[in-house]
């Protein structure tokens, strides 16, 4: 079971993915991931489509639902707050800016869209103290979730008076942690934004990425990064058929 605490202020708590077809891409990941999905329900408040919950040996990890019209498909970290309506206020204080909601139904189950201080989008949560992962770090469920950005400092300004996160560098590696209350929250990695765009990735944690990629693509995937070797892992970058963007990775063997 997941050992990251998801049922607190300030903690990344949930990933989900908004795709133009939901259940195509349950198609995808299903078979990918080993997911099973719950049954069908509405979207909150203000959105439109059907939303499916994905368990992994009867846990919650992960969803898949409906995309607003032209949108493109993305995935979501999403980071637990106890009122959206002002965090939204406090990100904008501090450089962000909402982008869309917030969605939902009452003040116990709602999210909203911001964008932090470098322009690189995420969600808010509101949802009482459920709504989060029930299975993380394990293999096909998410491991971690990673801010790519082309300004580590002024990301770690925002995310540091928003969440209390501290910024702690990795020797060696081109990237650094997050950590809150001494616990790894999130990774940040700087980027020119060219080459790698701004972004917020979604990380799953996987037994063979060479296998995955090659199952991705069998089931009409793309691979945007070929399996290589980075610091204890394996990793690879896969696009489902819609477009969406995943990271896995399988520990160095």
């Amino acid at each position: 079971m997941t050992g990251r605490e998801t049922h607190s202020a300030g903690a990344p708590c949930w990933v989900d993915t908004f795709q133009p077809d939901p259940r195509a891409a349950m198609d995808f990941y299903g078979p990918l991931f080993g997911w099973s999905f719950d049954e069908p329900t509405p979207m909150p408040t203000g959105l439109e489509g059907d939303y499916f919950a994905a368990r992994l040996r009867g846990r919650l990890v992960a969803g898949i639902g409906q995309a607003p019209p032209l949108s493109p498909p993305a995935w979501n970290t999403h980071v637990r707050v106890n009122d959206v309506a002002r965090t939204i206020a406090r990100a904008e204080h501090e450089g962000g800016t909402r982008l869309a909601g917030p969605f939902g139904a009452g003040s116990e189950d709602s999210f909203a869209v911001v964008a932090d201080a470098t322009g690189v989008p995420f969600c808010l949560r509101q949802a009482g103290g459920s709504g989060g992962a029930e299975l993380a770090n394990e293999p096909n469920s998410w491991a971690m979730s990673s801010l790519h950005t082309s300004d580590v400092q002024r990301a770690q300004a925002f995310y540091g008076a928003m969440f209390d996160w501290e910024l702690e560098s990795v020797p060696d590696a081109a990237f650094s942690l997050w950590r809150r209350s001494g616990r790894v929250v999130a990774v940040v990695a700087a980027t020119d934004g060219i080459a790698v765009p701004q972004h917020w990735s979604v990380n799953f944690a996987v037994l063979d990425a060479d296998a995955i990629a090659q199952h991705a693509i069998d089931l009409g995937g793309t691979i945007v990064m070929a399996p290589m070797n980075t610091p204890g892992f394996r990793s690879a970058v896969i696009a489902d058929p819609q477009g969406g963007v995943i990271a896995v990775g399988a520990a160095a063997r």
